[in-house]
């Protein structure tokens, strides 16, 4: 079966998660991946846990499946040379070097552009490569500070927290994606690739989205809110008499709805709260009336309650409750495959659901230079030169 990105080759110099999650995507929708490390494996998410499934990371199988991996001496003349005769054929190079490493290493973009003028060349950096801050490593957790997510993520009155996920490592990865499928579609046009240069910073400061327009139309600087919504009310988690539920009214019709489930007609015709502007100015005094109503009920109650009254409402579940929710079931969105190491391991399937081209899991997460000899010998290096070069630990 055909392959959205068939015949597409990405050259993946990229490590932990930012770069592999782009890459990833690339290979489950078909393009052939090759991920380079240092002789012996350079990914530090090899090493990142427990937990560990016969030696195998868990952090590291979670993105880095439908790759071939080679191993390779950067720092050696011949380590580029094979980058060189790579890129030749390659369609796409994508790294997360430090600003200027690629440059140091001879395989900066106008380098490997006069190898390959079609070559689309994605750089991902902390804080991209201009601007003061150009030279300074990034880490999600960094990121998350600087760009305002955490001072927006947290309990009325506590501290910042930061998301459970390394949230903007994969936005990164995201517009990474982005990025590499416009310049592809681009040089369809022009014959010719370009540079694209992505940073965590932008992706975390272009993910405030709403909290961000609020501020730069209001100048009030958004506060900790927990489980708030600043723009819309009620649209929160909620005490029931068992447990807690998350609601989400988002107009006037589903409010008013939403009262008479509750037994509250009279706070949809209260005029305090009959739009959502009002609700939002009057949230004080109207949140602790509909939570008295909901503490009586218990969740499923509610739950079964808002759906048929079509009220976007869901239970806060835990990872061992989704594992077994018959939705992701019928989505496919939790998979085993075998490795040949860590035996079936199970991973998140894609969320990308293509008609004519589907996902398919052709390949598990490669061990260091797996398919380094493979990889060599289609470039035309001979037995004897692999040989070599395994002795000089150049591959």
């Amino acid at each position: 079966m055909s392959k959205a990105l068939k015949g597409i080759k990405v050259l993946d110099l990229t490590r932990v998660l930012a770069g592999p999650y782009c890459t990833m995507i690339l290979g489950d929708l078909g393009a052939e991946v090759i991920k380079v490390e240092a002789p012996g494996g350079s990914d530090e998410t090899r090493g990142w846990g427990p937990p560990f499934q016969n030696g195998v990371s868990a952090y590291y199988i979670c993105a880095n499946r439908n790759k071939k991996s080679i191993t390779v001496d950067l720092k050696s003349n011949e380590g580029i040379e094979i980058i060189h005769r790579l890129v030749r054929e390659s369609d796409v190079i994508i790294n997360n070097f430090k600003t200027g490493t690629m440059d140091r290493l001879g395989i900066g973009y106008k380098t490997l552009a006069k190898i390959n003028p079609e070559l689309v060349f994605c750089s991902i950096t902390g804080f991209g490569e201009t601007g003061p801050y150009k030279n300074i490593p990034g880490y999600d957790f960094i990121i998350q500070a600087m760009s305002g997510l955490m001072s927006i993520t947290g309990e009325e009155h506590g501290s910042p927290q930061k998301v459970g996920v390394a949230i903007t490592d994969v936005l990164t990865g995201l517009y990474a994606c982005i990025g590499i499928h416009a310049a592809l579609i681009e040089r369809g046009h022009s014959g010719e690739g370009q540079k694209i240069d992505i940073s965590l910073y932008d992706s975390a400061v272009s993910a405030l989205v709403n909290i961000a327009s609020n501020y730069l139309m209001s100048g009030k600087v958004p506060q900790l809110m927990g489980n708030l919504h600043p723009n819309i009310v009620p649209y929160q988690t909620f005490k029931t008499q068992d447990g807690e539920i998350a609601i989400a009214v988002g107009n006037d019709q589903q409010f008013t709805r939403f009262c008479k489930i509750l037994g509250v007609q009279n706070l949809a015709i209260d005029k305090r709260f009959t739009t959502n502007s009002k609700r939002v100015e009057n949230r004080d005094v109207l949140i602790p009336l509909l939570q008295h109503a909901l503490q009586q009920k218990s969740t499923k109650f509610w739950q079964e309650a808002c759906r048929e009254n079509k009220i976007p409402c869901g239970p806060i579940q835990t990872l061992q409750s989704i594992v077994t929710d018959p939705q992701l079931a019928a989505r496919e969105m939790f998979i085993s495959i075998p490795h040949p190491i860590a035996g079936n391991v199970k991973l998140v399937g894609s969320p990308l659901k293509l008609s004519k081209t589907p996902i398919s899991i052709e390949q598990y997460p490669p061990m260091p230079g797996e398919h380094t000899v493979e990889i060599l010998k289609q470039l035309g290096y001979s037995q004897e030169h692999i040989e070599e070069y395994r002795k000089k630990q150049i591959i």
